[in-house]
Parts: structure tokens; C-alpha cells; sequence
């Protein structure tokens, strides 16, 4: 008899239907079944000797909300019969009802390796889940923007089972490998007993980050170079890509979209679909332009495009792009169209759009010097900054800043223009509010850049110092300097952080009812001997 090994994680959910994801020991037939009839069965798949089903549920009604179990031929598997936690729901909001959007990124999931004190503080999903256990509001949606799991910031107990496999002396060391190794990542991840639960009754929207792959994920193209010339890249490549698609990439698309994919045809319906998923990977690698990780999801009137900053990138100094062509085309299609039947269009990208000034300007001019502004030796010099510094964020892609600069000018203005757009990021282990104003337009809709970073996870104090000061008044006289110097380009937007820098590992949450928008940030706190709970640190209305 087959076994539950991961989930079940709910994902996607419309006013009719729902898809379910689940890991099984063997290859069965998976089933939901729930309290108000609907249901829903699907055969697993095989990918390098691992089961997974996505189940499609049908038959849901728009405001209401139905507990539901799910089964492997027939045997009912979760609930389990001693489980702690309340019964998994799947909620369906009305046409009429609010929005709940919570996001987040940067959740390092290794648990304390003495079982003790945790030097990354509370993890703030497992203190959502204690809320929620506890009665408290739930949201509609999670959005995790990035860094699920670390490939190259790997725990004790994986370093242990990787050590059971292969010799730590070998690249990539302690670092994961190939597929099997990544689905010890995602275990190590989605077992933890609250997120666990968490992730089985609150719809989740997922995008990948560097960490994913590994840190700094394609920053140039001579850092592509260099990791393609180590031995053990393409392997880590391919199956970081391969496991992303089945953990998380197919759960963010509607079961329509499924039914058209010809590689979700492919792989369902093959005795093993390894070969599929790595010949797809493969082309990936080769040629990011042959798909699209990027996606949109429409809530009624809320409208939430999520962007793959990370592998659709133009890393050729002299066409340097956050985004390829086709993928600029595509963000530029959605956010555009049918603008009368949206009042929130949220921007959801791992990498902030705006950032702390001298940041900013470090990154822009650093970029001047890497496609030779300055000649080559201080391009020479601006690479190795690159790579040091982290510096790839939207604004070390400065043709792909401006660009994004002026899609949300001209989608936030006229009569048509939604109430709100926010631009969701995450990645900077930090939190804050930023809000932009246009030198030459004026802009209807309220733009705000809302970070928020790391869900469990830390930064060095150093780090939090050169994150304050980079909004200083002297950092900006700093960074001009720089800007001057690279020669950079007069920008479009200038803006303010109108909240942060907040530390500590944290959610924010946006309230979306009609044209009306409130934002929550809330920290994961603990006191000696009291479990960790989730504390407001700022509240305010967007419009």
C-alpha cells in the first residue's frame, strides 16, 4: 500500500476548482475527496524514481469553504488519525469577498541541529501556523517569492545523507548535486509539522530565486562561463530545474493550462517521465527563451503577475536585460490588458525594483563600468565588484529598470488605471516601503515597492548598517558621485522609503477589499519559555 511521503500542499484555487499536490511512496491512484461533494483523482507520475500527482478538484462553489481528506487507492492517507492540527480546507472566496495576499521569501528550513535555540530566530510560517491553529485570520493567498530551499546552504542532516551518497572532498561538497539530493532539500523543507500543515490549506503561488539554483544565480555572462565549466554545473543545473518544475512550478497553473502543456502531457502520461523532464531542462539551459516560468493569477479583481527575474535574464554586456524579449512582451501584454476589470495589480518579483539609493546607484554604475563606460580595466574591476557584492538587482539591468518604470506608468494611468500597484519582492533579508513618483507623468494609480525579507533567515550587522545608511541623505550624495562617474543615464522615477529598514524574519500581508488596499507587516517574535507569535510592526492604508 502506497504512503503519503510529502504534502498534500493545496495550490492553485478559482471560484470552481482547486489542484492538490502530493508526493507518494509507489505509483497509485491519488484522490481528494471533499465535505461538500467535490472531489477529485489523479494517477501519480514518475521522475527519477519518485511519485508525484497534482490532483485537480472540481465541483467547488464560489464562498464557501469544504474540509477535504485525501487517499491512495482508495485508503484514506491525511488527514492523519492523530494529527494536531484542525482538518485541511479548501476555502473559496466569493465574488464579493476581500483579498488576503501574504508574501514572503527566504525561508532557510533546517531546523536547530541540537534541537535548541535557533540562531535564525522563529520561523514565521511556523508561526502562522500557530495562529491559524489557534482560530486566527487566515490569508486568502501565500505568495513565497524565492529561496524555498537552499541548494548551496545546505543543513547537518543533509550534509549527512549527501555524505551517505558521495565523497564531501568532491565538488560540489556539501553543496546538492543532482535530483535525488534536491528532493532531500524540499523534505527537509515541507515536513516541518506546521508548514506542513500550513501549506495544505492555504493556497500557495511559488518562483524560484538564486538559492534555488545556487547563490548569485546567472549575474553575468562570464559567471555563467565559469560555473559552465566546472564538472559538476549542469547536472546541479538541470536538476534544480527539473525538481523546481515538479515541486513547485506546475502547482502555480491552472488545470487548463496543464491540459494544454505538452510537457505536463508528456510526463503524466509516459511510464517515466525522466527523459522528458531533462531533455525540457536541458533546452531551458540552453535557450531561456523556449519557456516561461513566469505566470499571472486573477483573484476577481485582483490581478498578481509573478516574474522570473532569474533565468529569462540577457546576461551579453551590450544587451544586458532582467527579462528576454519574449518575456518583456508578455509582462507588458498582462499588465495592460482588460485594466477596467482590475483594482490591484501586484508585481511580484524575487529581486527589488527599488532599492535603497546608493544601492541603486552602485549597481548602475557598476554595470556602466562591466559593459565598458570606462574602459577595460575598470570593467575588469566592475566584474569582480559584481560577483563580491551581489550586485544584479533591477537596477544592474538598467535598460530593464527604465522599462519597468515606464510599464507601471503607463498602467497606473487614466480612467482605467487600478487603485493600487505594488511591486512584491523579497531576496534582501530585510523589509521595507519604498514609493516612487515620475518626473514627467503623473501617475493615478498608488505605486508602492513593498520588500519583505526573510521569512527564516538573518543578515550580519553589517549589513544592516549599510542597509540603513544607503537611504541617508550622504549615501545619496555617494551614489550621485557614482552615477556621475559611470556616466549613467538620467532615471525616470525618483522615490522615498516610506517605511523600514525592518529586521527579523517576517510576512507581510496585503488586505484588498474593492479599491481599497491596507498593508500589515508582522514579525515572528518569541519571549524565554512562551511559544513565537506574530507582532504588528507597522499598518497603513495604501489607498
Amino acid at each position: 500500500m502506497p504512503s503519503l511521503t510529502l504534502g498534500p500542499l493545496l495550490r492553485y484555487v478559482d471560484g470552481a476548482s482547486a489542484t492538490v499536490w502530493v508526493e507518494t511512496s509507489g505509483p497509485c491512484t491519488a484522490e481528494v475527496r471533499c465535505s461538500d461533494g467535490a472531489k477529485g483523482t489523479a494517477h501519480t507520475f514518475h521522475i527519477a524514481g519518485h511519485h508525484y500527482a497534482l490532483i485537480p478538484v472540481t465541483g467547488l462553489t464560489p464562498g464557501t469553504e469544504a474540509e477535504y481528506e485525501v487517499l491512495l487507492e482508495s485508503e484514506s492517507v491525511w488527514p492523519p488519525a492523530d494529527s494536531p492540527f484542525p482538518p485541511s480546507r479548501i476555502r473559496v472566496p466569493g465574488p464579493d469577498d476581500g483579498l488576503k495576499v501574504a508574501f514572503g521569501s527566504c525561508r532557510w528550513a533546517a531546523p536547530p541541529a541540537d534541537g535548541g535555540h535557533d540562531p535564525a530566530g522563529p520561523d514565521a510560517l511556523d508561526t502562522l501556523a500557530t495562529r491559524l491553529v489557534a482560530g486566527g485570520e487566515r490569508p486568502d493567498v501565500l505568495l513565497l517569492l524565492g529561496d524555498q530551499v537552499y541548494a548551496d546552504e545546505t543543513s547537518e542532516e543533509t550534509q549527512k545523507r549527501i555524505a551517505a551518497r558521495r565523497d564531501l572532498e568532491e565538488p560540489p561538497g556539501s553543496q546538492v548535486a543532482d535530483y535525488e539530493e534536491y528532493t532531500g532539500l524540499y523534505r527537509e523543507s515541507w515536513l516541518d509539522p506546521e508548514v506542513r500543515w500550513l501549506l495544505s490549506t492555504v493556497p500557495s503561488c511559488m518562483i524560484f530565486d538564486d538559492h534555488d539554483v545556487i547563490d548569485d544565480w546567472n549575474t553575468s555572462a562570464s559567471w555563467l562561463a565559469d560555473m559552465r565549466a566546472t564538472p559538476w554545473w549542469r547536472e546541479r543545473l538541470l536538476s534544480g530545474l527539473m525538481s523546481y518544475w515538479v515541486y513547485q512550478h506546475i502547482g502555480n497553473l491552472a488545470p487548463a493550462d496543464l491540459a494544454a502543456d505538452p510537457l505536463y502531457t508528456a510526463v503524466t502520461s509516459a511510464a517515466d517521465g525522466t527523459d522528458a523532464l531533462r531533455a525540457f531542462a536541458a533546452e531551458a539551459d540552453a535557450d531561456p527563451a523556449s519557456t516561461r516560468w513566469s505566470y499571472r493569477r486573477d483573484f476577481g479583481r485582483v490581478r498578481v503577475l509573478i516574474v522570473d527575474s532569474r533565468a529569462a535574464r540577457v546576461l551579453a554586456e551590450d544587451e544586458r536585460a532582467m527579462l528576454d524579449p519574449a518575456e518583456e512582451r508578455w509582462l507588458r501584454e498582462q499588465a495592460l490588458a482588460d485594466r477596467e476589470n482590475v483594482d490591484h495589480l501586484l508585481i511580484g518579483t524575487s529581486l527589488p525594483w527599488l532599492m535603497p539609493h546608493l544601492v541603486h546607484d552602485a549597481e548602475a554604475w557598476d554595470a556602466a563600468l562591466c559593459r565598458g563606460e570606462r574602459g577595460p580595466r575598470w570593467a575588469r574591476f566592475g566584474e569582480w565588484l559584481r560577483r563580491a557584492a551581489d550586485l544584479e538587482h533591477w537596477a544592474a539591468f538598467p535598460a530593464s529598470f527604465t522599462m519597468l518604470a515606464d510599464l507601471i506608468a503607463e498602467a497606473g494611468s487614466g480612467p482605467e488605471a487600478p487603485a493600487t500597484i505594488s511591486v512584491l519582492s523579497g531576496d534582501v533579508h530585510h523589509a521595507y516601503v519604498a514609493e516612487p513618483a515620475w518626473r514627467s507623468t503623473e501617475v493615478d494609480s498608488r505605486v508602492t515597492q513593498l520588500t519583505c525579507s526573510p521569512v527564516h533567515n538573518s543578515v550580519p550587522r553589517s549589513m544592516r548598517f549599510g542597509f540603513r545608511f544607503g537611504w541617508s541623505r550622504t549615501a545619496r550624495a555617494l551614489g550621485r558621485l557614482l552615477a556621475r562617474h559611470g556616466r549613467c543615464a538620467r532615471l525616470p522615477v525618483v522615490w522615498r522609503h516610506t517605511g523600514g529598514p525592518w529586521f527579523g524574519n517576517q510576512l507581510m500581508t496585503l488586505h484588498l477589499q474593492g479599491r481599497s488596499a491596507r498593508l500589515l507587516l508582522e514579525q515572528a517574535r518569541s519571549a524565554k519559555g512562551e511559544r513565537a507569535r506574530l507582532e504588528k510592526v507597522t499598518e497603513r492604508q495604501l489607498s
